[in-house]
């Protein structure tokens, strides 16, 4: 696959760093799912960890190679969402998992060279854990690489970001973006690039996936509230059995383009007869709606409750 050209930037600084010797002992690769930084990842750890690397990639024949493919690299650990007692994966990482790490960590490499270590979601800690890691944080063992992965930062204890060193994955240009997108295929690629915030590998991924009719979809039904041809609880019903989180994107998306239609003075395509400020407080509802939908309340209540203040 295609490197994505907004990567090469951080390629670049850390072969930089790793050739001088001056490779911080931990990392957090951060910034909106979609940009590719577990692809990042794995690709700077494959070169790390490989035998016979040149200029940062990996050979993909050597030991560590072989074994890192197998998943069974004695000095590579990832730590991620464990299992509960019950066999239920958790929706969090815990202090154990964390304090096994630094109990693993003790022990010197079984290759003598870097031991790695990568905790995704990191965001996914909780206060217990993230406080057991800070320990380790603070007192690193030599050739030691820790490597954080969150979509939310902003959710990790300032005292754990201010001991990383910081890699942030922004938005490309749109003319990076649209010449990735082209070039993995995508039909249609400035719809998708729009339907995706400028984000191109959201993009890539909702055009597979049949997103742009849902888009559509979810305008039609915001325009037919507005005229009173639907009921708030068919269409939350309907969101509901789809993809709930991205309908409801999809939703603030067109809020946007509601109140941007009517600053422009041209008509607006979902007739909402919301004026300007209600639009404002309706999309920061829909947003707030799509994070609440993450935990325990009922969705279906939500969305009505959301829906039934669209008019």
């Amino acid at each position: 696959m295609t490197t994505p050209s907004w990567h090469e930037p951080h390629w670049q600084r850390l072969q930089s760093r790793l050739g001088r010797g001056a490779m911080p002992h931990a990392m957090l690769l951060c910034g909106p799912a979609g940009l590719g930084k577990r692809a990042f990842l794995q690709r700077f750890v494959r070169g790390l960890l490989c035998e016979r690397s040149h200029e940062g990639e990996a050979c993909g024949q050597c030991r560590t190679c072989l074994l890192l493919e197998a998943g069974t690299h004695p000095d590579f650990v990832t730590i991620s969402y464990g299992l509960r007692k019950d066999g239920v994966q958790r929706k969090e990482i815990v202090v154990d998992q964390v304090r096994e790490l630094s109990a693993r960590l003790a022990m010197a490499s079984q290759f003598g060279g870097w031991q790695v270590v990568v905790i995704d979601p990191a965001d996914a800690m909780n206060a217990a854990a993230a406080n057991a890691l800070l320990k380790t944080l603070e007192e690193p063992s030599p050739q030691t690489l820790l490597l954080l992965v969150a979509d939310a930062p902003w959710r990790l204890p300032q005292t754990i970001r201010s001991r990383c060193q910081r890699i942030e994955f922004q938005l490309p240009s749109q003319a990076d973006a649209m010449a990735w997108l082209s070039a993995q295929g995508v039909a249609e690629p400035a719809v998708a690039l729009e339907a995706a915030g400028g984000n191109p590998g959201l993009a890539r991924a909702w055009a597979e996936q049949g997103a742009l009719a849902r888009r559509q979809a979810v305008r039609k039904d915001l325009a037919a509230l507005s005229a009173g041809r639907a009921e708030p609880m068919e269409v939350a019903r309907r969101w509901l059995d789809a993809e709930p989180e991205q309908c409801l994107w999809f939703a603030a998306q067109a809020a946007v383009d509601e109140a941007r239609a009517r600053a422009a003075g041209t008509a607006a395509v979902l007739g909402s007869q919301l004026d300007a400020e209600a639009l404002a407080d309706w999309f920061a509802a829909a947003n707030r709606t799509r994070d609440t939908l993450r935990g325990p309340l009922r969705g279906d209540l939500l969305l009505l409750e959301l829906l039934a203040d669209w008019r």
